[in-house]
């Protein structure tokens, strides 16, 4: 029997299945507006089976994004405009959620197949922020935030997640992974700060876990809050896995429902072994350390392979990306190798197998 498409609840939301969209950059927004390719892209997905689909990284401010090509909700008229795909998914009993994210010393960059990384002021970028003034390679350096500064970016969270929820959002996720702002605090690679942001872990990890709980306050009790982190930087003298399990066990206590668990980004050409299901044992060791909901991420790829993750207990769902892009509607092929009968789209019943 197959535990891939077992329903799962969540707070007040049920998720359809365990195969669910990760976030996964486009690079299409203008002026931080996700438009048509967005509709089109994630509608795709909503028709093909998915438990949840995840949008990508969506800046809580201008600065917070990743490139001057990727989304932002900083204001209502940025949130009005993901209507459309909500609805379409929630047409199609897809469940729906957002990553949001503050690129910290990585953003305000050109896209990538652009022939120069940083944008420049005219190009339409910006002066980059993170915990301390250490660039990360091929990068300009950016400015330390100021404390003020810190807890104003809170507050931009619990604004973003606030706009999120008001427009039909299921799921609400921080993303604190991927060498990211958060991720900038927390790693001691990044964060040489002196003051209660800076230092030992508790310190290090005080954004993070502040937001987390002036955020969960905010939405309501019945929305999901996941967290994506990096569960190791892969280097010496980094952020790793002992870390995390404590992270995660203090999280799990401010209400955060499921931690999405990816590693890396944090330092430059890192010796990752990217093979089959690489990450999966962090989201594993979480899940047992901690009692939180995981889920497993990276070269995750077949059907059998998402199955058996499930099946043996590993993580409570998988998120997966390029086989998504490869086909969106990866779950029905899913469904149909390993023998589970699931809905179909009426109008294209008629690509059943059998």
């Amino acid at each position: 029997m197959s535990a891939l498409f077992d329903p799962l609840t969540i707070r007040d939301v049920e998720f359809n299945n365990r195969i669910w969209v990760s976030p996964m950059c486009q690079y299409m927004a203008k002026d931080g507006f996700v438009g048509q390719w967005h509709d089109v892209h994630l509608g795709s997905f909503a028709t093909g089976g998915t438990g949840l689909i995840m949008v990508e990284a969506t800046g809580v401010v201008p600065e917070g994004r990743i490139s001057i090509g990727c989304p932002s909700i900083e204001d209502d008229a940025h949130a009005v405009a993901f209507k459309p795909m909500i609805n379409f998914a929630h047409h199609h009993d897809v469940k729906i959620g957002i990553q949001l994210a503050h690129a910290g010393r990585k953003a305000g960059t050109m896209l990538p197949w652009d022939d120069h990384r940083i944008a420049t002021k005219k190009e339409g970028g910006w002066q980059a922020v993170s915990s301390s003034a250490i660039a990360f390679e091929g990068y300009a350096e950016p400015r330390a935030l100021t404390v003020p500064e810190i807890h104003q970016l809170t507050q931009d969270f619990v604004d973003a997640a606030m706009r999120a929820v008001k427009i039909g959002f299921d799921v609400i996720e921080l993303h604190a992974a991927h060498g990211y702002l958060f991720h900038q605090f927390y790693s001691p690679l990044a964060n040489k700060r002196t003051d209660e942001y800076g230092g030992e872990f508790a310190n290090r990890t005080r954004f993070l876990r502040e937001t987390v709980e002036a955020v969960r306050k905010a939405i309501p009790t019945g929305t999901p809050l996941f967290v994506r982190i990096s569960a190791t930087d892969w280097v010496d003298d980094g952020w790793n896995l002992i870390d995390s399990v404590e992270l995660c066990t203090q999280l799990k206590a401010l209400g955060v429902d499921l931690v999405d668990v990816s590693t890396g980004g944090n330092v430059h050409n890192a010796p990752i072994k990217a093979t089959p299901g690489f990450q999966v044992p962090f989201a594993t060791a979480i899940r047992a350390e901690t009692g939180i909901l995981t889920t497993a991420v990276g070269l995750i790829t077949e059907p059998e392979q998402a199955d058996h993750i499930i099946q043996i207990g590993e993580a409570d769902a998988v998120f997966m990306a390029r086989a998504f892009l490869r086909n969106p509607r990866f779950p029905l092929h899913a469904a149909e190798k390993l023998g589970v009968k699931i809905k179909w789209p009426l109008p294209i019943e008629r690509g059943k197998l059998s």
